[in-house]
């Protein structure tokens, strides 16, 4: 058995690239698109609409860095 709270775990082994998730093609969930929307009216620009999840992994980190939320 695996001890999970050992100090060696290393706590980025768990994220994984959007373009390699198995349900990365689905649509966004529903917590993706309300960040999103919350994020692009900070950014001052208008939601995405049509992205896939994966996609809106994606552009989710790209509105935290422009709005500083990624820090």
């Amino acid at each position: 058995m695996t001890d999970r709270t050992s100090s060696r775990a290393n706590p980025e082994a768990a994220i994984k690239d959007p373009d390699e998730w198995v349900t990365g093609e689905e649509p966004p969930t529903a917590a993706q698109e309300s960040y999103l929307a919350t994020l692009a009216r900070e950014a001052g620009e208008e939601p995405p609409e049509g992205l896939t999840k994966a996609e809106a992994s994606k552009r989710i980190d790209q509105l935290q860095e422009e709005t500083g939320r990624g820090q």
